[in-house]
This record gives structure tokens, C-alpha cells and sequence, in this order.
């Protein structure tokens, strides 16, 4: 990770935490257990390169002032209860999540569930607040049928089968890459940026957020298990549809680093681009 997108993550990763902790319910207000459980999965680590990435397009394409900090948290709270579902049992049945144990190991499988819904329900609600439709349309889009939840479908549906490349990019492209690019659309649009800003900004975060989960298939191989903080090899247990599976390791790889220079080269000449560079850069170099 370079210097410019350490110093970053180091400068808004503190004032994101802070946001949330605002809009989050305390441990002690009732009932309890779920909002340990999620404040538990929220404040279990992470870089939050999605509300960071809302975050720096909406100051990329000239947005001023803090409106962008709770669409941007709500942002992390959809990706934690995506985690959160992710690891159930019923799903990937995952048990080490940022080094700590998953919450369904904590706080058992119901209360993960509805952990999971809680904070989802949360974020729409923060999302109506800021008063922009729009923001709540692409967020909500990005979770649906044609998003994550989609791609979950596809990817258990795969489990054990003959996959090829086309489905797993359909898989990746919704269940990782539709909420990156609803990250640095809701930038976008509470800028109040142009369609050609608007459509190089999608393009990019399509292309890096389907690059990230390639990266996520080669490392659940090759990967350091300690450094990744969850479970590595999941993948080949449940016979995952993954890239590694459908074209091989090498082309994998080639695949990734093909989609990180078209996301770069999609960028306006005419801005200043060094983050969303760096970020590229990282999720193409990543161990963990």
C-alpha cells in the first residue's frame, strides 16, 4: 500500500468509526444483544475502502461539507451485513472473520441474522434521511435481485458444478463489484456530478470491484491465513465457482491486472485521479 493511500485510509477510517458509533444504537439500549452483536461485526477491523471510496468521489467530483459521511457509513453497514450473512452456516458457514470469530459464533445463528437485517434496515434509514432518492434507488439496486443478493443465488446455485468464466464474472460482478460501484456512485450523484463523470466513475469501480474478488478467489488459495483473517480454502471445501476454477490460477491473475489498467485508463484526464490510481494499485497487490 503506498504512501497516499495509507495517509488516507489513516485521515477518514477514524471519522467514518466516529459516524458510525453516532448512528449505531449503544451496547446498552434495549434490546441489548442485537446491538452488541452489531456494533460486534462493525467495529471487527477493516480498511472501509467502500464508504472511503464514496467518500473521495464525492470530494473528486467537487462535493463540499459532511453530507457524504452517513450515506458513506451506511454504505459499510450494508457491506457488514453482507459479512455477516456471508459466514451463516447456510452460506459459507466461515468461523474467523478480521482475526475474531464470526458473530453467528458469538451470538448464535438467529441473533446473527437478525443482526444482519438490523443493520441493513439501519442504512436505508440513514439513506431516507439525507432526502435523496436517487442514493436510496442505486444502494438498494445494488443489494437486490440484480446485485448481491443475486450473485449469492448464482454462487450457491454453482456450488459443485461446471462453471465457466461468463458465469463467474456474473456471480462477482453483483455479489462484490455492484457495491463498490454503489460506493462511488452515491459520491457521485450527492456531488451532483455530470453523466460523463458520472459514467467513467461507474466504469472504474466496476472494473477495481471485479478485480477485488479475483484477487479474493486467488487468495483463498495461495493466501496467508493470518494475514487475510478468515478462513482460507473455503472455496475448494464447497467447490466454489471462483475464477482460479473456471480459467486457472495464471489467466486468473492476468484477468485481475487486465480489469485494474481498464479502470484506470477510464478515469478523465482532466482530473486529479492519484487515489482511485493507488487504490487500483493496492487491490491488484493485495495479501490480505
Amino acid at each position: 500500500m503506498d504512501k497516499l493511500l495509507t495517509h488516507t485510509i489513516e485521515k477518514y477510517k477514524p471519522i467514518i468509526i466516529d459516524w458510525l458509533d453516532k448512528l449505531i444504537p449503544g451496547e446498552e439500549v434495549a434490546p441489548t444483544t442485537i446491538h452488541k452483536a452489531m456494533r460486534y461485526s462493525v467495529f471487527n477491523g477493516g480498511k472501509r475502502i467502500r464508504p472511503i471510496m464514496a467518500i473521495k468521489v464525492f470530494q473528486w467530483a467537487s462535493g463540499e461539507g459532511d453530507i457524504i459521511f452517513p450515506p458513506a457509513c451506511a454504505i459499510e453497514m450494508i457491506h457488514t451485513y453482507s459479512l455477516i450473512h456471508d459466514d451463516l452456516p447456510a452460506m459459507d458457514n466461515d468461523t474467523i472473520r478480521r482475526n475474531k470469530p464470526t458473530c453467528h459464533r458469538v451470538f448464535g445463528e438467529a441473533i446473527a441474522i437478525l443482526a444482519g437485517d438490523a443493520l441493513c434496515a439501519l442504512a436505508f434509514e440513514i439513506l431516507a434521511k439525507s432526502g435523496n432518492i436517487e442514493i436510496i434507488q442505486e444502494v438498494a439496486r445494488a443489494i437486490g435481485t440484480d446485485g448481491l443478493v443475486g450473485g449469492q443465488v448464482v454462487d450457491i446455485e454453482m456450488e459443485g458444478k461446471d462453471i465457466d468464466e461468463r458465469t463467474v464474472e456474473f456471480i462477482h460482478s453483483r455479489k462484490t463489484s455492484a457495491l463498490f460501484v454503489a460506493s462511488a456512485r452515491v459520491g457521485a450523484i450527492l456531488a451532483g456530478a455530470d453523466e460523463k463523470m458520472s459514467k467513467a466513475i461507474t466504469n472504474y469501480a466496476q472494473n477495481v470491484g471485479l478485480a477485488f474478488q479475483i484477487i479474493d478467489d486467488i487468495l483463498d488459495t495461495l493466501g496467508d491465513q493470518k494475514k487475510l483473517g478468515k478462513d482460507i480454502g473455503s472455496d475448494l471445501e464447497l467447490d466454489k465457482a471462483t475464477y482460479p476454477k473456471a480459467v486457472g490460477m495464471k489467466k486468473a491473475k492476468e484477468i485481475a491486472k487486465d480489469l485494474i489498467k481498464k479502470a484506470k485508463n477510464s478515469l478523465p484526464k482532466d482530473r486529479e485521479n492519484r487515489f482511485f490510481h493507488s487504490l487500483a494499485d493496492y487491490i491488484i497487490g493485495r495479501t490480505h
